[in-house]
C-alpha cells in the first residue's frame, strides 16, 4: 500500500471510536489500576469516548464473559484489554483474546514487542500482546505495566485506531 493510499484510508478512520476498557488483575481494583487508567485518560485525551470500563482477575470464564459482552454491545467498536499477557501460571488474557479472534493482526504484537525490545531489551519476548478483529469489532490485548501501555498506545493504538475501526467495520469489497 503507498504512502497516498494509508494517508487516505486515515482520513476515512477519523472521528472518536467508542471503546470498552478491561484491565485483568487479580491484584489491583478501579482505583489502582494505573494501566487501565491510562488507557482511559489517552483515548479521551485523543477525542475518542470510553463506553465501557472493567476489570476482572485473570480468570479465563470472567475475562471472556466481560470481553464476549463489550463486543456485543451495539454502542462499542473497539475492546481494549490490560494485564494478563505476560508467561505467568496466571496469565491467561492471551488464550482467552486469540480465541475470539475472527481475524488476528500478527503485526500488532509483532510490532509492540520490536518497540519493546527497543526500551526493555530481550525481556520484550515474555510479552503476548495480541489483536485483531472479532465479531467486527477492534479487540486488542496490551500488557498491564503502566509503561507498556503507554508504549502501545502512543505508537500504535492511537495513530491507528480509527483506520483499525473504519477497516473492521466498512462493507467488503468483491
Amino acid at each position: 500500500m503507498s504512502s497516498e493510499s494509508v494517508r487516505q484510508h486515515r482520513k476515512q478512520g477519523r472521528g472518536p471510536v467508542r471503546c470498552a476498557v478491561l484491565t485483568v488483575s487479580d491484584t489491583r481494583t478501579l482505583e489502582t489500576d494505573q494501566g487501565g487508567s491510562l488507557i482511559v485518560e489517552m483515548l479521551r485525551s485523543a477525542g475518542h469516548q470510553v463506553v465501557r470500563r472493567g476489570l476482572v482477575p485473570d480468570e479465563p470464564e470472567q475475562v471472556r464473559t466481560w470481553v464476549q459482552e463489550a463486543l456485543e454491545d451495539p454502542a462499542v467498536q473497539a475492546v481494549l484489554t490490560t494485564g494478563g499477557t505476560g508467561i505467568a501460571p496466571r496469565d491467561r488474557t492471551y488464550e482467552v483474546v486469540s480465541g475470539l479472534l475472527d481475524k488476528r493482526l500478527d503485526g500488532f504484537g509483532e510490532l509492540f514487542r520490536m518497540l519493546s525490545y527497543q526500551e526493555v531489551g530481550p525481556a520484550a519476548m515474555l510479552s503476548r500482546a495480541v489483536g485483531g478483529v472479532a465479531q467486527g469489532k477492534v479487540l486488542l490485548a496490551m500488557p498491564g505495566s503502566p509503561a507498556a501501555v503507554r508504549l502501545a498506545m502512543e505508537k500504535l493504538v492511537l495513530p491507528e485506531l480509527g483506520h483499525l475501526v473504519w477497516e473492521a467495520t466498512r462493507p467488503g469489497r468483491r
